[in-house]
Order: C-alpha cells, then structure tokens, then sequence
C-alpha cells in the first residue's frame, strides 16, 4: 500500500510533511510509568503504556501537522505565515479557514453557535484503487485543544485536490500558540469493500478455546502482546 502525498511545487520547502503515526507518540505518553499503584487492587497495576491495542491504534497511519504557529486568544486565531505564492490557481494560503455553524445544525458535537474550524490542506492524497482514505481526531489525544470530525473519502479517485480536515475547538478558554508541526489528523488507508457480517454461536472447540485463552490473558502479564500480536510493517517515507 502507497500512500502518495503531493504538494505545489513553490510550498514544498515550508510545509512539514505527513509523518508516520508511530514516530509522534506523545511525551505524556512517554513520560507515563508502566506500572502505577491502584488503591481499588492495593497493589502495582499495569498503566495504558503496556497496553498494546491503545499503542498499536496511536501509531497507526499517518499524521497530517500544522503547517505553521496559529495564534488562539479565546477563539480568536491569527498567524503570521510568510510563503512564497502558490504556483496552483484556487489553492489556499491561510493555514484555516471555517464552517458556519449552519452547516451543522443540531449535530451533537454543535456548540453554541460556534463555527467549526478546518484545517486547510495543503497535501493532496492518492491511494490504491478499491482504498479510501478514513481520517480522524489524533487517536487518543484528548490534550488537544479540539475535536477534528471524521471523514471517510475515496482518495483512490479524489486524489487531485486538498482534503480538508474540519474541527470543533473545545477549549474555549486557550489563549496560546498551537505550534507548528501539531498533528491535526491521523489518516488509515480503509479497503472499500463492505465486509460480510456472520454470526456463529460457539461450538465446544470454541468454549474450550475462549476459556483457555482468557484464563492465560488474566493470570499472565503479556500473553498477547508475545502470543497475538502481529508484528506491523513501519511506514516508510520516499
């Protein structure tokens, strides 16, 4: 699977390209200890840092990053970005643009009127025919100060214009700098194809097998993550 990000040639020296998932894990994740002390078990309990389903979901695809430092004073954003003029008619400058909160009317994730922000794309994406392309809120990052909203889009035939990543910002009481190189969407290759839905009740191998195995996963520290757990492929940048 290739995932082929594209620029206008006259940005490509001032945008921070797509990067692998699994290199931006972030530092409170890597600062959290692997064991903690749990009042409710009055002993030392494993911490999400060992969990190999929350990892593996955080390192998984690519993250599109902030091209530049947004300014945020209370919902007031501003920025200071100096480049060059795109080479591409209709291609955008500003790093944000919005959507009047019309344009979703009474969805849950609405807030008082608010307009969502959406962060402009400045890469285009192709994939493989039969691919979409599911991008989504950073897996996990609820310290960022937005929620972006999901998108699904068939980037094996929309591959020639930006994808635009829109958001709802959350912290309406930020007043800072989102810093260049923040990730604002993590992006999965999907195949396209539904998947045919079968549902079984569990013979005796089946029994045997679920008991067996939920026994082993209670009583011993680490039984999927050597036993069940694939090795991954890194994404690797050309």
């Amino acid at each position: 699977m290739r995932m082929i990000f594209r620029c206008d040639p006259a940005l490509s020296d001032h945008l921070p390209r797509p990067i692998p998932a699994r290199s931006a894990l972030p530092d409170w994740l890597r600062a959290m200890p692997a064991k903690a002390h749990s009042e409710i078990h009055g002993r030392e309990i494993r911490t999400v840092k060992q969990c190999p389903p929350f990892i593996d979901a955080m390192a998984y695809g690519a993250l599109i990053l902030l091209p530049c430092d947004i300014i945020v004073d209370r919902g007031a954003f501003s920025w200071d970005w100096n480049i060059p003029e795109p080479s591409t008619s209709g291609h955008p400058r500003a790093p944000l643009s919005f959507h009047v909160p019309a344009q979703f009317p009474d969805a849950p994730f609405a807030k008082d009127g608010q307009a969502a922000i959406k962060f402009n794309s400045f890469w285009t994406v192709e994939l493989e025919p039969g691919w979409s392309l599911f991008a989504t809120h950073p897996v996990n990052r609820d310290d960022l100060p937005f929620r972006l909203i999901s998108g699904l889009v068939d980037a094996d035939r929309f591959h020639d214009g930006g994808i635009n990543f829109p958001a709802i910002w959350t912290a309406s009481d930020f007043s800072g700098v989102l810093k260049k190189g923040t990730p604002v969407a993590q992006c999965f290759a999907v195949p396209r194809e539904a998947p045919q839905l079968v549902f079984e009740s569990f013979d005796e191998a089946h029994k045997q097998a679920y008991t067996k195995t939920v026994t082993e996963v209670l009583a011993t520290p680490g039984v999927y993550r050597k036993r069940f757990r694939a090795r991954r492929g890194r994404l690797t940048t050309e």
